[in-house]
């Protein structure tokens, strides 16, 4: 008997179009096709056809990982925006600071008293 593996994840299934491909990746691969193949018959009598073809390789590659790059369910554009707003966008350091309710009971004031300029405070001892 015939087995077919049912996802139970649904939202995870994407409709695919022509070629088993998605609309968005339909579009990539056109968009890269317009202007990848005709840089490189426009390269090739001034570079060559390994230049060429690196070329057009390289002005193609942002569509194609515009279109098939995903992580976590984000696309390519989403994640690169994610990065850039943590790490340049929003502050590393959080200001809010939070008061330890423990510290009367643990004989403590906090641990700034205890040692000043990386040496033990003398005052802290007594």
């Amino acid at each position: 008997m015939p087995y077919v593996n049912v996802p139970n994840d649904l939202s995870k299934i994407k409709t695919k179009i022509a070629f088993n491909l998605t609309k968005r990746q339909l579009v990539c691969f056109g968009g890269a096709a317009l202007v990848g193949v005709p840089s490189y018959l426009l390269a090739r009598n001034t570079f060559g056809n390994t230049a060429a073809l690196f070329l057009m390789l390289g002005i193609m590659l942002p569509a194609f990982l515009l279109a098939m790059y995903e992580k976590d369910g984000l696309p390519l554009e989403k994640v690169v925006k994610n990065i850039i707003r943590a790490k340049y966008l929003r502050p590393g350091v959080r200001p809010y600071k939070t008061g330890n309710i423990y510290a009367p009971f643990t004989g403590q004031d906090g641990a700034g008293k205890e040692a000043v300029n990386g040496k033990p405070n003398k005052q802290a001892k007594k």
